[in-house]
């Protein structure tokens, strides 16, 4: 019996110490990897818009839209948006019917069974700069330029990311080449990206007289990105308070009426008194 138990202690501490092994070369493995990222990760910025009690900012969502549709639009597109979705938001209403007539949009068909193109409407989504798939990928060298509508999700340190992302471009350090058609962007996994810097400075001119510098654009344009993943922040934020102020006046009623029922009963005394 003492020979089974030594046996099986000798064992125990060979198991051990094989999983602590193990432990320490796949912490080992973890560090070389978090330290061999080629990739430089992208700074916290402090949004306004992000705090409990705060909301997005008309103004920068105006002119993030402005830098979209002067920049961003030429190869991306937002189908998730429409253009009803950005009244009161960017725009009255009177300016977005202006602004979507300006576009034609194929539709059909009609009672000949033919499409037709006619004007846009407030329903109809932001237009695509492509008319599908492959004619994007033709016209970028078979790489199809990411929708938008969701990006600011689809992206680690989200709105982080995409700051940093547009207004990272620079020169390559000594030692890292480049490909033809490539540019260095340390934020971009790899650091080599296809997209030319979209942003430079003067290059927006903004309709409040906001100085269009390259940060300034990538801002506005991000919180915009932002407002597009998740149009109905605002509205959430305003529920939750509502949601919480109900559930702390039921708390506080709760609480009075287990007082009012059950005090009688926790102040009750019951005396035994010996018969006569």
């Amino acid at each position: 019996m003492a020979h089974r138990l030594r046996t099986a202690f000798k064992h125990g501490h060979r198991a051990t110490a094989a999983l602590g092994a193990s432990a320490a070369a796949a912490s080992t493995a973890a560090a070389v990897t978090l330290l061999s990222d080629d990739v430089v990760h992208p700074l916290e910025i402090d949004w306004e818009h992000m705090g409990l009690f705060s909301s997005y900012d008309c103004a920068a969502l105006r002119r993030g839209f402005h830098v979209y549709r002067q920049v961003c639009a030429t190869c991306h597109s937002i189908e998730r948006i429409h253009y009803r979705e950005l009244v009161g938001v960017t725009h009255t209403t009177d300016e977005l019917i202006e602004m979507a007539s300006e576009v034609d949009v194929l539709d059909g068909p009609n009672d000949e069974g033919e499409m037709f193109e006619r004007p846009g409407k407030l329903t109809d989504p932001l237009p695509s700069p492509y008319a599908n798939e492959e004619a994007g990928r033709a016209a970028n060298g078979g790489a199809l330029p990411p929708d938008l509508s969701l990006m600011v999700k689809a992206r680690h340190a989200g709105q982080d990311y995409v700051f940093s992302l547009l207004t990272g471009y620079c020169d390559p350090p000594a030692g890292k080449p480049m490909m033809t058609g490539l540019y260095y962007n340390p934020y971009f996994p790899g650091g080599a990206i296809a997209m030319p810097p979209p942003l430079s400075d003067g290059g927006i001119e903004y309709e409040d007289g906001t100085p269009g510098t390259i940060s300034q654009q990538a801002k506005d344009v991000t919180e915009f990105l932002n407002w597009c993943a998740e149009p109905e922040a605002d509205e959430r934020k305003k529920q939750a308070g509502q949601y919480i102020t109900v559930i702390a006046f039921a708390a506080l009623m709760s609480g009075y009426y287990k007082r009012l029922k059950w005090a009688p009963y926790k102040t009750r005394a019951i005396s035994y008194l010996p018969k006569p």
